[in-house]
């Protein structure tokens, strides 16, 4: 049977994929945590946890009639963004899938009523929610790497743990042991093309609005005390503040996990910091001995 062994919550921003003088020119002279954070979550965490398969949820691959799993045996290539090449162009990517899994997860979608389709088209998009992690946590560790996408577009709350549910189902049906990731930020409103250089800096002073800093903040220090029912119960007022794809990639990932049942802390891997308006920080979850839920599931 499988099992999920690690999740996190983790930012993706172009900024983290910059030259590091770029980024401390953007940044006050300063580093962003949000680099050095994911340096040592793989020396502490990807380099020394048992695991076969990373499972990314990727907030930028918003499909609309249904969820997609990417069931691909190799994804390799050059990825430029077509958002901001200037700051993600030719970045290479090589990594093995998992199609078992990917078949998996895509048959327990109509059991946890929602559509999952497993696609290995090798003409598939890669989104940079994905490789700029797999970038700094994957990179040379010769492990699976698996995407699914998200339904912001069409889905709301329950589609996304509706979506969770079916993913660790599948994860349960194979002999995986598997990280989860909700790659995706907190709240989610940029600053307008012409005031936005202004807003660069990581400082959370510069997040879009006072609500969202406020909301964001609340709600990390609900996932560090691993009050995660109350992070769930309360999405109708975090939707307020626009959370990245409707918080999708979070609520996916703790559904997979068993959602309002889940107590596990979060440890903080980055400060909570700026991108142009936006919340962005790095949560880790280790899984409980006794497993992810107050029941041991």
């Amino acid at each position: 049977m499988g099992e999920v062994v690690g999740a996190g919550l983790l930012a993706h921003v172009p900024t983290i994929m910059l030259p590091r003088a770029e980024r401390l020119a953007l940044n006050d002279g300063k580093e962003i945590s949000l680099v050095p954070g994911l340096e040592r979550l793989r020396r502490e965490v990807f380099e020394t946890l048992e695991y076969d398969t990373v499972v990314v949820i990727d907030s930028h691959w918003c499909t609309t009639v249904e969820f997609v799993v990417a069931a691909h045996d190799v994804r390799a290539g050059l990825f430029t963004s077509d958002e901001l090449p200037r700051g993600m162009s030719r970045v290479p990517y090589d990594f093995r899938g998992d199609p078992e899994l990917a078949g998996a997860v895509a048959a327990a979608g109509e059991k946890h009523g929602t559509w999952i389709t497993a696609i290995d088209d090798p003409c598939l998009p890669i989104y940079y929610a994905t490789v700029n992690l797999w970038a700094y946590l994957g990179r040379g560790l010769d492990k699976r790497w698996v995407t699914i996408s998200n339904t912001a577009q069409t889905g709301d709350t329950e589609d996304f743990l509706r979506a969770g549910r079916a993913l660790g189902a599948g994860i349960a049906g194979t002999d995986r042991r598997v990280i989860v990731l909700g790659s995706g930020a907190l709240s989610h409103t940029f600053w307008p093309l012409r005031e936005l250089r202004e807003h660069e800096a990581s400082d959370p002073v510069h997040i879009r609005t006072p609500q969202a800093r406020a909301a964001d903040q609340e709600r990390i220090g609900w996932l560090e005390a691993g009050d995660h029912a109350r992070v769930i119960d309360t999405m109708p007022d975090y939707l307020r503040v626009r959370p990245e794809a409707n918080f999708a990639h979070y609520l996916m990932m703790i559904a997979a996990l068993g959602e309002q049942r889940v107590t596990a802390p979060g440890r903080r891997f980055s400060e909570y910091e700026n991108a142009i308006g936006t919340g962005q920080m790095h949560i880790w979850f280790d899984r409980p001995p006794a497993g992810w839920s107050e029941a041991g599931g």
